[in-house]
């Protein structure tokens, strides 16, 4: 069973009809759910995940300062909750929570990952957020939320950047893939940098996976669930899994003798990607030389101080 689901399973079967019974009032105050760090999180747990920081667990989310009056009668509830369900140890337990579970302020768990107490209310507290923090704080589930307090900051989360910002960010993706995967990866190979050349793959990959979360309108995980989650996309999402898989499984070792089949496989994504920015309206570059549509995408933008920005910057 997922962690996700179990957990969902655990707060409906064990805590939500213990709070019912002993403490109701305390339902219509909170949110309930699971969001955050953790493999379970994004659905991406399996055996190994089990290694350490999973099992049953939810998030009891107030706004700030109503846990002083709130504290001393929903903590008793929770160590009455039985220590393993489904034959998983439950993380219920203080000393498990590890500020992942358990009671959390709604402003603290979103300054946690966005250093703000509100939603981003320009595009530089937007740009100023990592993504792979967007991503945490947005994804999971929220079982149950009467106030929509909580959920009212998450849905604004995910209305996704401010147009500009996606745009400044496609822009530079457009240059990084090209100077990465379509011009330094090639050059190297003819060198026979090994090394390079898997620099070069990576930041390649890095840049290609990020620019289908962003046309996908999603916010990219951390880099270690960024190839899983990008093969779950609609738009190229497929085909970009693909590449990545391929780029990884050649021999760099071979140096010159290579470049034919790592060209071939970098320069069918290029095409794809350009494809895609000119038939959504992002840039009207010829070819997929993706250098070109860096600056095309960028020219879009209407915000005087991110159109003056640097392309590759971001």
């Amino acid at each position: 069973m997922k962690g996700l689901d179990l957990s969902r399973a655990f707060w409906e079967q064990c805590a939500r009809p213990l709070f019912r019974r002993e403490l109701p009032a305390f339902l219509d105050r909170a949110a309930i759910g699971l969001v955050g760090e953790g493999s379970e999180c994004f659905g991406y747990d399996d055996e190994i995940s089990r290694d350490h920081d999973w099992g049953p667990a939810f998030c009891l989310w107030l706004p700030q300062g109503e846990w002083e009056t709130w504290t001393d009668k929903v903590e008793p509830l929770l160590a009455r909750l039985p220590d393993s369900y489904e034959g998983f140890p439950v993380r219920m337990a203080p000393e498990r929570r590890m500020g992942r579970v358990g009671p959390l302020s709604i402003e603290g768990f979103y300054a946690k990952f966005t250093g703000l107490p509100h939603p981003p209310r320009d595009w530089k507290q937007w740009r100023a957020v990592p993504e792979h923090f967007l991503a945490v704080c947005t994804n999971g589930a929220v079982f149950s939320d009467v106030p929509g307090t909580f959920t009212a900051f998450r849905d604004a989360l995910l209305t996704y950047y401010p147009e500009d910002v996606r745009l400044k960010k496609m822009a530079a993706r457009c240059m990084g893939m090209a100077q990465a995967g379509q011009y330094n990866l090639l050059r190297s190979l003819r060198r026979g940098e090994t090394a390079t050349c898997m620099l070069a793959a990576a930041r390649f990959s890095e840049q290609a996976i990020s620019m289908i979360f962003l046309l996908n309108r999603r916010y990219m995980p951390f880099y270690k669930w960024a190839h899983r989650g990008v093969g779950e996309l609609p738009v190229l999402g497929r085909e970009t899994a693909d590449c990545v898989t391929r780029l990884a499984g050649l021999d760099w070792t071979l140096g010159p003798r290579l470049e034919d089949k790592a060209g071939g496989i970098v320069e069918t994504l290029c095409e794809a990607v350009a494809e895609r920015l000119r038939a959504e309206g992002l840039s009207d570059a010829p070819g997929a030389w993706l250098l070109e549509h860096g600056p095309s995408v960028q020219s879009r933008i209407t915000t005087p101080e991110l159109l003056r920005l640097p392309v590759m910057l971001e």
